[in-house]
């Protein structure tokens, strides 16, 4: 007697979606998205995109097509059966440097797949800080091409040939310029329509006004004998702004005395 076949699994006659592990497929045979915001990213090691931006609410973007990422491998451009990319430096000196052929040739191929005016941008330790108001202005724009400096650096006449911008995350030295990009792209990304789904929270944040942010504070009510503000419970919003803004004025003169001044300096003009 035959054995009762099993009812057919939901599933069946269906494409399986299932959640992957590897952040990377986000970027595998996508598709070229036309007006989307686009970060393409030359650098030595490719196999570290997307890293953190493939996961949570930019991985979530990535996925929806809000944004498109591409990684440029500089290594496939070298010379010699070890893909060489770099040379001792003129001069002298510790270390290598990025070999301006090398690089020239790769920036040439990346330009073609993204959008004239998007900017080129190198990470660098000597570069112009990166701001929320960078991060804005990059956002409102179609895209950027970023290179990840490795070694030395990156030969000076192929930042002048290309009239490259310098940006740099802060005043220190990091191995390469991969986690400065997550970084910067991060910070850019969170800005794009739709990504966050609250557009009023990028209005509030440190830096949207040039002051720090306002602290922040959730239930319980009282935790470990601290109270929440009463202000912010009161339910009257005229004083939790009040109180918000005096928040963020005590915190800046505080903290970030140079953005104080700045902050200072233009409500005198205004």
């Amino acid at each position: 007697m035959d054995e009762p076949k099993s009812p057919p699994q939901r599933s069946h006659g269906r494409k399986t979606m299932r959640p992957t592990l590897v952040p990377r497929d986000l970027m595998e045979d996508a598709p070229e998205l036309a007006s989307v915001w686009k970060a393409q990213v030359i650098t030595l090691l490719p196999e570290a995109f997307p890293g953190v931006l493939g996961l949570s609410l930019t991985g979530r973007a990535l996925k929806d097509g809000l944004w498109q990422l591409e990684t440029v491998p500089l290594r496939q451009f070298g010379e010699g059966k070890h893909r060489n990319v770099d040379d001792t430096p003129a001069g002298g000196g510790a270390g290598m440097v990025l070999r301006p052929d090398i690089m020239a040739d790769t920036i040439d191929h990346a330009r073609v797949r993204i959008a004239p005016m998007a900017p080129l941008i190198y990470l660098s330790p000597r570069g112009r800080p990166l701001t929320q108001k960078l991060a804005q202005q990059l956002a409102a724009g179609p895209g950027v091409t970023l290179i990840c400096g490795r070694f030395e650096g990156l030969d000076q006449r192929v930042i002048d040939h290309y009239d490259i911008i310098e940006v740099s995350l802060g005043d220190f030295v990091l191995t390469g310029g991969e986690i400065a990009a997550q970084a910067m792209i991060d910070a850019i990304v969170r800005l794009l329509p739709g990504v966050l789904g609250n557009e009023a929270s990028t209005e509030e944040e440190s830096f949207s006004d040039g002051l720090l942010e306002h602290s922040q504070y959730t239930r319980p009510a009282i935790w470990r004998g601290m109270e929440i503000p009463p202000v912010l419970m009161s339910g009257h919003h005229g004083e939790i702004a009040k109180w918000r803004r005096a928040q963020s004025e005590d915190l800046t003169r505080d903290r970030r005395p140079d953005l104080w001044e700045a902050h200072q300096a233009r409500r005198k003009t205004d």
